[in-house]
C-alpha cells in the first residue's frame, strides 16, 4: 500500500503483463529502492503531498491555490528539488533505475523560490510577502495593542468601582476583547453587549471607545485577507505555465511513492528479484505464500516452502493427497506469486530460484454457483472449463483445485479426464488438484503429465505439507477419520466395501514415499561423510608421498656423507702409513702416528 499518495489508481494500471523487459525494471528499481533503505542513503520520502487536484484546478485563469495547499507545495517542492539533483549524481551508477525516472523532469527554479519566500513553515504568508502586506499588519499590530492598553485601563478602573469582579479577567468574544461586568452595573460602563453568561449575572461588554478602533481593526483584516488573495493570485499566475512540468513531477513523486512502498513490502515478506526467462517454465526454490507466512509467524510458526518444477517435458501436475493436507495451499502460492511476479512485484522464494513468463493466466479455485444465474457449482466449473479450452494455448497457465469434484464421480472423472488430455495435448502449463485414482494414473500412460503427492507421516497421522514430484498421494480418509474419533463401526464397515488390500496399498505407497524422503537426506549427510573421508585418505596419501620422497632424498644425503667419511678415512690411513715408513720404525714416533690415526 501506497503511504502517502491515494495511488491505488497507479497500482491498479500495474496490469499483469508479458513484457520482459518492463517486469525486469519494475523489479529493479525496488531492489534498487531496497538497497537504498538498507544503506541509510538519505531520501526524502515523508514531506510530499499528492497535489495533482490542486493542480488541475489553478489550471483556469482567475483562480488561485490555497494558503493550505501551498503550505503543502513547499516541502514537496523541496523534496522534488533532492530527488533531482540525487538523479543526476553520482549515485547514478549504483541506482540508475531509480535515477533514470528523473530524466526529462524540469520544474522552473523560480516556483520553488517562490514557494520558500510566500510561505513560513507554520503555514502562514510572512510579513515580507510584500510591502502592502507588511504595512497592513504594521497598522493591525499597533491599533491592536493600542485596544488592549486602553481595555486594560477600563477594567482596573472598573474593578476599583466594583463593577467588576477583583479576580477577573478580559475576555474574548466574537474575537474581540470585551470586560466581564456585573449585571446589575451593566449601565455603568458604555458600550456594546456581545454576551451574558449562563445564569445571566455577568455581561461581556466591549466599551464603546474601542469599538471603532476595533472596526478599523476588523477592516485591515479584511484587507489583509485580500493582500493575501492577490498575493496567491500573482503567485498562481507565475506557476501556471509550468503546470505541465508540476504534474510530470507529481507523478515521479507518485511512483517513487509506490516504488517505496513495494520495497518495503518486499522487505517485510523478505522477497527478492528472481532470474526471469521469457518462455513459461518453473524452477522455484523454497516459494512461499506471503500472508500465509506472516499470519503463521504472527503464530509463533513456520511455513513449509514449495519447490516446484515444471518445463515443456513435465507441464502439467496433478497433485494429489489428504485432505488439509496443503493441496490447494500449493496451488493458490503458484497462482499468487506468478501473477505478482508479472504485476513488477518481487517474490518470497529463494535467490537462485528461476522463473518463466506466461502470457495468461486461467483459475478455477471456490465455488462459483448462483441462484440468480441458474449455476450450480459444477456448472460453474464446467463453464471455466469451457473459457479455458477455447483460449489456453502453449504459453498459458491454469490452476484448478478439486478437478472434475461437483458432480457423480465416476462422470466427473471422466470428463475431467478427457479435458486434461485436450489441454496437454495442446502443450498447456497446469497443476491441478485431485482425488480422483483415474486422474493420478494419467502420469504414467501420458508424457508432459506428472504426478505430486502432498506427503503425510502415518506414524504421527499427520500432514507433513510437503509435495514431492513423481507419485501420486493417498487422501488418507480412513486414517483423518479414525484421529478425528470417527465412530470405529462405520469405519470398520468402510473398509469392508473398499477391501482391507486397498487400504493397506494406499498406506503403504505412502509410506514409501516419506521413507524414501527420510532415505534420500541420509544419503546426503553419507555423502558429504564420504566426501569428508575422501579428502583425509587424499591428505594422508599426500602426506605419504612426501615423506617416501623425503627419505630417499636423506639416504642419499646419507650416502654421499658416508662416502665422504670412507674418503677422508683412506687419505687418512694412507697419509700414516707414508709417515711410519719414514719413520723408519721408530717406537715412540710410530706410537705417535697411531694415536692421531686412531
Amino acid at each position: 500500500r501506497s503511504t502517502l499518495f491515494p495511488y491505488t489508481t497507479l497500482f491498479r494500471s500495474r496490469d499483469f503483463s508479458t513484457n520482459r523487459e518492463a517486469i525486469e525494471r519494475q523489479l529493479d528499481q525496488t531492489v534498487e529502492f531496497m538497497q537504498l533503505l538498507q544503506n541509510g542513503v538519505p531520501f526524502p520520502v515523508r514531506d510530499y503531498h499528492d497535489l495533482r487536484e490542486a493542480f488541475q484546478h489553478i489550471r483556469i485563469p482567475g483562480t488561485s491555490i490555497s494558503l493550505e495547499d501551498l503550505f503543502a507545495l513547499k516541502p514537496s517542492l523541496n523534496a522534488l528539488g533532492y530527488i533531482l539533483k540525487f538523479g543526476q549524481s553520482e549515485a547514478r551508477e549504483d541506482y540508475p533505475e531509480l535515477c533514470a525516472l528523473t530524466d526529462g523532469i524540469f520544474v522552473d527554479p523560480m516556483v520553488f523560490s517562490e514557494a520558500n519566500r510566500l510561505v513560513d513553515d507554520k503555514g502562514e504568508m510572512p510579513d515580507n510577502a510584500s510591502p502592502e502586506l507588511a504595512e497592513i499588519r504594521r497598522d493591525i499590530h499597533r491599533k491592536t495593542g493600542g485596544i488592549e492598553r486602553r481595555i486594560r485601563q477600563i477594567m482596573s478602573d472598573a474593578k476599583t468601582s466594583g463593577w467588576v469582579d477583583p479576580k477577573a479577567e478580559l475576555t474574548i468574544r466574537d474575537r474581540r476583547m470585551v470586560i466581564p461586568v456585573h449585571a446589575s452595573d451593566k449601565r455603568a460602563i458604555k458600550g456594546f453587549v456581545h454576551d451574558e453568561s449562563a445564569t445571566g449575572q455577568t455581561v461581556y461588554i466591549e466599551p464603546s471607545e474601542i469599538v471603532e478602533t476595533s472596526n478599523e481593526i476588523k477592516e485591515l483584516e479584511y484587507a489583509e485577507r485580500r493582500e493575501v488573495q492577490r498575493i496567491l493570485t500573482q503567485f498562481t499566475d507565475c506557476i501556471r505555465p509550468s503546470l505541465p512540468d508540476l504534474l510530470k513531477a507529481w507523478e515521479l513523486l507518485g511512483q517513487l511513492d509506490f516504488i517505496r512502498a513495494k520495497a518495503l513490502y518486499s522487505q517485510s515478506i523478505g522477497a527478492i528479484k528472481p532470474l526471469i526467462k521469457e518462455e513459461p517454465f518453473f524452477r522455484w526454490i523454497q516459494a512461499r505464500h506471503p500472508v500465509l507466512e506472516q499470519k503463521l509467524k504472527s503464530e509463533g510458526k513456520s511455513i513449509v516452502p514449495l519447490d516446484l518444477n515444471l518445463d515443456v517435458e513435465n507441464r502439467i501436475l496433478v497433485i494429489s493427497g489428504p485432505n488439509a493436507g496443503g493441496k490447494s495451499v500449493c496451488l493458490k502460492t503458484t497462482g499468487l506469486i506468478q501473477y505478482m511476479l508479472q504485476c513488477g512485484l518481487c517474490v518470497p522464494m529463494h535467490v537462485d530460484s528461476e522463473c518463466g513468463l506466461f502470457k495468461s493466466l486461467f483459475i478455477d479455485i471456490g465455488d462459483e454457483q448462483s441462484i440468480l444465474d441458474d449455476l450450480s457449482t459444477y456448472s460453474s466449473h464446467l463453464r471455466n472449463m469451457k473459457v479455458l479450452l477455447e483460449n489456453a494455448d502453449e504459453r498459458s497457465l491454469f490452476l484448478i483445485d478439486e478437478f472434475g469434484t461437483g458432480t457423480e464421480p465416476q462422470l466427473g472423472g471422466a470428463i475431467a479426464e478427457a479435458i486434461l488430455l485436450e489441454l496437454n495435448q495442446k502443450k498447456v502449463f497446469g497443476i491441478v488438484t485431485t482425488h480422483y485414482a483415474n486422474l493420478k494414473l494419467l502420469a504414467d500412460h501420458h508424457e508432459g503429465i506428472v504426478n505430486g503427492a502432498m506427503l503425510f507421516d502415518t506414524k504421527f497421522m499427520q500432514p507433513m505439507y510437503i509435495m514431492v514430484t513423481g507419485k501420486p498421494g493417498s487422501s488418507f480418509a480412513f486414517e483423518i477419520a479414525r484421529k478425528i474419533g470417527f465412530p470405529k463401526e462405520i469405519l470398520d464397515s468402510a473398509t469392508h466395501i473398499t477391501g482391507e488390500q486397498h487400504l493397506r496399498f494406499e498406506q503403504q505407497l505412502q509410506q514409501l514415499e516419506v521413507d524414501k524422503k527420510a532415505i534420500r537426506k541420509k544419503e546426503r549427510e553419507l555423502q558429504v561423510a564420504d566426501t569428508l573421508l575422501t579428502e583425509v585418505v587424499e591428505k594422508y596419501k599426500k602426506l605419504l608421498s612426501e615423506l617416501e620422497g623425503k627419505k630417499k632424498q636423506y639416504l642419499r644425503e646419507a650416502a654421499a656423507e658416508a662416502q665422504e667419511l670412507i674418503d677422508k678415512a683412506n687419505s687418512s690411513i694412507e697419509r700414516t702409513i707414508r709417515e711410519i715408513k719414514e719413520a723408519q720404525a721408530e717406537k715412540e714416533r710410530t706410537k705417535e702416528i697411531r694415536q692421531e690415526l686412531k
